[in-house]
């Protein structure tokens, strides 16, 4: 895997009410999960960056991704479904249903949530399928662990490198690859219009 660039830092990204609520809680949660942290912050980096050119809110975006893996937090794990729990966690602390319905949804997770028998609860969230939810996958999609930059295929095949070919991720890759490459041909396609 390719690194493309550097980790922008968390100092320099602009921020609204939301996301900087949404950074504190983020590192409160995540903040000693050694790479998670980095990748976080990565993304929540790589999602800033996106707001402007495809003509989203930021502070969303942001927000999102500053939350999308909260789930992953040992205080937040109920089911062992990150999404899942992240968005149960935001909701339980008052965060907006929109936030929630965007870490539920991240990353193809309707895909994994249908396998382990989880749909019905991860429906209680909004699937928006909007462009600023494909920006969110694209962002977590587009920065590896160590929280560098890298091209969407080289991430997803290190997912599946790193969860093992037995893993729930594995198991609907025949599904959740060929969605995820759909959002980053949207994206790039987008972003080909402000280059």
């Amino acid at each position: 895997m390719t690194a493309t660039s550097v980790l922008t830092p968390v100092a320099t990204l602009p921020e609204g009410p939301l996301s900087a609520a949404a950074r504190v809680l983020a590192e409160s949660l995540l903040g000693d999960l050694g790479n998670r942290w980095l990748h976080t912050r990565g993304v929540a980096a790589r999602a800033s960056g996106l707001a402007a050119p495809l003509g989203i809110d930021a502070d969303l975006i942001t927000a999102a991704a500053w939350l999308h893996d909260v789930g992953y937090a040992a205080e937040t794990v109920v089911t062992g479904f990150h999404p899942l729990d992240g968005a149960d966690h935001l909701t339980r602390n008052g965060w907006p249903v929109r936030v929630a319905g965007l870490v539920a949804y991240h990353s193809g997770a309707r895909f994994v949530a249908a396998a382990r028998g989880l749909s019905e609860l991860l429906a209680a969230y909004p699937d928006e399928r909007t462009v600023l939810a494909d920006a969110l996958t694209y962002a977590d999609q587009t920065v590896g662990p160590s929280g560098l930059r890298v091209d969407p295929s080289s991430r997803y095949a290190e997912m599946l490198e790193r969860h093992g070919p037995c893993s729930w991720n594995a198991r609907v890759d025949a599904d959740r690859g060929p969605y995820l490459r759909g959002i980053a041909h949207r994206i790039e396609y987008l972003l080909s219009f402000t280059a």
